[in-house]
């Protein structure tokens, strides 16, 4: 009796419950932002994006600046270098950023590495200009003063030189971080990293809190980078602050 009393029930089909919210709620009805699905999903979801967006970007900028930093200096002291790595650092900023991933994708697979190149290469035009910038914007007549000082070339480097080319220095970075954010989005077309993993997978399921919550989320991050890189800034240059306060 066992068997044919089951078969007469018919198949057990699973209920998973409603969304938070019930079937009228947010998330049901797909609304345009449901802070329902961002509390829910922060941990599995959001987070984890934004620590590998945030990666992303302090790696891509970290190793841009390096290099930008080191062909300014050479390019400050050789003029002939300059011309050379601007035309190839803007050749690399002028690719369109999907192009670019996807043309590194032969040499250097789906991964990250493909990610951080592309990354680094839209990096080294900006931190490059703004650097190089920097270093040519200081006074002569300071430079003067410097060598009557008796300094070598490397103490008026360091003890000159740089502070004063910090904020055209900073500007460059504040770009660079920004400019990174938004690209970095556009690498999970090649790998699911970072925030744009849930945007493109909210824009493909056409689920608009996803998307708009990670883009929220993606902004956000921008302006915190900006106002940490300004507020370093200040404290490196308490002499520039000063000096338009007197103004």
């Amino acid at each position: 009796m066992t068997g044919p009393s089951l078969l007469a029930t018919g198949p057990v089909i699973p209920n998973f419950g409603e969304p938070p919210g019930g079937k009228n709620g947010c998330i049901a009805q797909n609304g345009t932002f449901c802070w329902d699905w961002v509390s829910l999903h922060w941990s599995d979801i959001l987070q984890p994006r934004l620590v590998e967006h945030i990666q992303l970007t302090a790696i891509a900028v970290g190793i841009g600046f390096v290099i930008a930093f080191a062909a300014a200096l050479v390019a400050h002291r050789q003029r002939w270098f300059e011309p050379s790595f601007s035309v190839l650092a803007a050749f690399l900023y002028t690719i369109p950023s999907l192009a670019l991933f996807q043309l590194l994708v032969p040499f250097t697979g789906l991964g990250v590495l493909t990610i951080e190149i592309g990354l680094i290469g839209y990096t080294l035009l900006i931190l490059f200009r703004n650097t190089l910038e920097g270093l040519r914007g200081v006074p002569e007549d300071v430079l003067e003063a410097a060598r009557g000082m008796g300094l070598t070339r490397c103490q008026t480097l360091t003890r000159i030189e740089l502070p004063l080319a910090l904020p055209a220095i900073t500007a460059g970075l504040r770009i660079a971080v920004v400019t990174t954010i938004s690209l970095a989005t556009v690498g999970a077309y090649i790998t699911p990293l970072g925030l744009g993993q849930p945007i493109f997978y909210g824009l493909q399921t056409n689920f608009t809190t996803e998307f708009v919550a990670t883009g929220a989320l993606a902004v956000l991050l921008a302006i915190a980078a900006d106002l940490i890189i300004v507020l370093a800034q200040r404290l490196l240059t308490p002499w520039a602050h000063s000096r338009r306060l007197a103004t």
